[in-house]
Parts: structure tokens; C-alpha cells; sequence
């Protein structure tokens, strides 16, 4: 069973498009990080995710289902939206009698996370659940969220523009970057095949054909690419280096930015 499938979707408001020709196959049991710049289109997609949007081309499944296609559907998936929908005059307590008070914006989301999970559902779609919090909030709300996954064995899909933040909890990963996914899968296969080069000036041409440069920065006399490989790299003309997780992002979000002019995304990275 697939969480989160999709095939050619595209979604358009009038001349532009929000989101276009995305194909994509998120497994059940991950905890999938959703990341790219604002305006790429993550909102647009989970938005389709839940049922808040139909697509304009392609198709979309949650669970095996169509979004929000019913009781039985709508009972399966739980949904925390950017806006933490919960009222901030109400407390807990109050939200359940509909009384008086104050939350601030961590409680908020944390109530919106509770509630979501309350129903047991057995994907959990989060969009920016966290972009507003602070360091400590955005912590605990994390720590609330993994204890729900291990205790009650949810899928999760969780946007962001928080590198560090999907470090902490995610194994699965899509770059979402001018309306189009530019890559899917899981964290640690990702990582293991993408390296970074370092040596004297290079034509990026000269590569072996099993070496796709992901992106490339040239001096006088160096060469630093970032390439995919599924096999390893022994050419002894090459410091060959790891990755982390917010080196890769940046490097297909900037291959995406090279590839539409004028559109260059600002990923925020916090450290």
C-alpha cells in the first residue's frame, strides 16, 4: 500500500500553474519530509492530498482511496493545516466546551496536532505545521509528533522549508521545486548515492556516463560538482565527500532554479 500516489497531476489557476506533471509514490510506514521554497507548490499538493482541491490533469490516491471520497476515506487520513486551524482565543479545555481563554501559537499547533491524531488516522498530512513556532516549540511539537507515530504506527507527510527540521524525524524525502517534484526517495539511498567532487578545473562532459551532475561550480583552477552515482567513485583525481541532507536539497532546489530563469527559490535553513 502506497500513502500518497500520484500520476501526471497538475493543478492550475487560471494561466498559472501550481503545480505541474507530478508523479509521485510516497510508501505507507514513512515519515516523508515535503520540502521546497514558498510558491513550489507543496501546499497545492497536499491541499489535493485531502481533498480541499481537484486536480486540473492527472490523478492522485491516498491509501488506495480517492481524496476525501467518502466517511470511510476521510476517516483514514488526519489533517493539521499551515494556518494551525484551531481558535486562538480558545483554550484546550475550552475547545471541548467551546469557553474562553488564549493559546499562543506552539499551543495552537500542538492542539491542532492532538486533535489530529485523536481520530487515529492512519496517514497524517502536515503542512508548515512549524514555520511560525520558535526553536523550543518546534521541538516539542516534533517530540509530541514522533510519540504518536511510534505508538499508534502512522504515515506521515510533513511540509517544510526547515531542513534541520525533517533531518530530525524524516526517512523519506521529495524536493518539491518550481511546481515539479526533482527527486524522491528514501533518505539514507538518497544520501548514499549523491557525493560531492572537489578537484582541478574539469569539464563536467568528461564524466562518466553513470555520474549525473546535479550541479557544478567552477573557479580558475576547481571544480566542486554535486553528482548522483549509484556506484562508487575511485577516480583518484577526485576528493570525493558526503553529503548531508541540506546539501542535497540545495542542490537540486538550485538545479531547478537554473532551470527556470527569474524563479530562483530561497530555501531557509536554520542550523
Amino acid at each position: 500500500m502506497t500513502a500518497l500516489h500520484t500520476s501526471g497531476l497538475g493543478k492550475r489557476y487560471r494561466r498559472r500553474w501550481a503545480l505541474s506533471d507530478c508523479t509521485l509514490q510516497i510508501p505507507e510506514g514513512r515519515v516523508a519530509g515535503l520540502v521546497g521554497p514558498n510558491g513550489a507548490g507543496k501546499t497545492t499538493l497536499l491541499q489535493l492530498a485531502v481533498g480541499l482541491l481537484a486536480p486540473t490533469t492527472g490523478a492522485i490516491t491516498v491509501l488506495g482511496g480517492e481524496p476525501a471520497g467518502g466517511p470511510d476515506q476521510l476517516a483514514k487520513v488526519g489533517f493539521v493545516a499551515q494556518d494551525t486551524p484551531v481558535y486562538a482565543g480558545l483554550s484546550v479545555a475550552d475547545h471541548l466546551r467551546l469557553g474562553a481563554g488564549k493559546l499562543s501559537g506552539g499551543q495552537r499547533a500542538q492542539l491542532a496536532l492532538t486533535l489530529a491524531i485523536a481520530k487515529r488516522p492512519r496517514l497524517l498530512i502536515l503542512d508548515e505545521p512549524v514555520a511560525s513556532l520558535d526553536p523550543l516549540a518546534r521541538r516539542e511539537f516534533l517530540q509530541d509528533l514522533m510519540e504518536a507515530v511510534a505508538d499508534q504506527e502512522i504515515s506521515v507527510i510533513l511540509s517544510s522549508h526547515l531542513v534541520a527540521d525533517l533531518e530530525r524525524v524524516c526517512d523519506y524525502l521529495v524536493v518539491l521545486a518550481a511546481s515539479r517534484v526533482q527527486i524522491a526517495g528514501d533518505v539514507d539511498a538518497l544520501l548514499a548515492s549523491h557525493h560531492r567532487l572537489i578537484g582541478a578545473r574539469r569539464d563536467e562532459a568528461s564524466l562518466p556516463g553513470d555520474q549525473q551532475v546535479i550541479h557544478a561550480r567552477h573557479t580558475d583552477r576547481q571544480s566542486t560538482l554535486i553528482v548522483h552515482s549509484r556506484r562508487p567513485i575511485l577516480d583518484p583525481a577526485w576528493t570525493v565527500e558526503q553529503l548531508s541532507l541540506e546539501d542535497l536539497v540545495l542542490a537540486y532546489m538550485s538545479q531547478a532554479a537554473d532551470a527556470a530563469p527569474g524563479r530562483r527559490p530561497v530555501l531557509e535553513v536554520q542550523r
